[in-house]
This record gives structure tokens, C-alpha cells and sequence, in this order.
């Protein structure tokens, strides 16, 4: 049984809010771009540094404006 990957519409309403959720979308779209024979460069690693107190400016706001960014741009190159 094949999984259907999901389109690139679904991909760019998730909500990047956790981890588990980047990961999906990360490894959903880097399915599609090799589907479609595109290369792209790696998602942003997860930060290992946070110390768990919700601190202002926290790594994993980082993380998830530069998962944002990468999936942005992942779109645009699907969408070339």
C-alpha cells in the first residue's frame, strides 16, 4: 500500500507550532522535491541548547521562523 504524499497547498497551511509537526511537513516536502527531481538543501536542525524555562528569544522560536523560511522556499522551488 502506497501513502499519498500531501500536496503542496496542505504543506503550506500546516501550522509550525512543535517539532513533530516540522518534521512531518520537513519530511513531506522533501519527498515531493525528490519526486519532482529537486534538489534542495537540508531543513534547519532542532536546537539541543534550550534550557526549558519558555525564555524570550527562545532557541525553538529560531527553529520554527527558520522552519517556516525553509518550507517557504521549499514551495517556491516545487512550485518552479
Amino acid at each position: 500500500m502506497t501513502s499519498k504524499l500531501p500536496s503542496p497547498a496542505d504543506l503550506a497551511q500546516w501550522p509550525l507550532h512543535n517539532a513533530p509537526t516540522a518534521r512531518l511537513v520537513f519530511e513531506a516536502l522533501q519527498a515531493q522535491l525528490q519526486a519532482h527531481g529537486r534538489e534542495f538543501r537540508a531543513p534547519p536542525p532542532e536546537p539541543t541548547t534550550c534550557c526549558g524555562r519558555g525564555c524570550n528569544g527562545c532557541v525553538w522560536e529560531g527553529f520554527l521562523a527558520a522552519a517556516q523560511y525553509w518550507r517557504e522556499e521549499a514551495l517556491l522551488l516545487l512550485a518552479a
